[in-house]
């Protein structure tokens, strides 16, 4: 399997991760809560563009424990 396809499989949980940590963060500081109509697209907009070189980067530690084992 190439790295873009494992990439492409793991983006949507880095994805999640990554906005499920921000919505956190957001709904529990009273001063950013204040302010969800903004941070809450921008966050969004952020998960989206930050989980594509995250899940580039995190892929080729999958495919080692395939790459390491002879394949019978």
């Amino acid at each position: 399997m190439s790295g873009l396809r494992v990439a492409a499989l793991i983006y949507c949980m880095v994805n999640a991760v990554i906005f499920g940590v921000g919505t956190i963060l957001i709904v529990s500081l009273p001063a950013v809560m204040s302010h969800a109509f903004f941070w809450m697209p921008a966050l969004v907009t952020a998960s989206f563009v930050i989980s594509a070189p995250l899940s580039w980067f995190i892929a080729p530690w999958m495919m080692v424990r395939f790459m390491r084992a002879p394949i019978i």
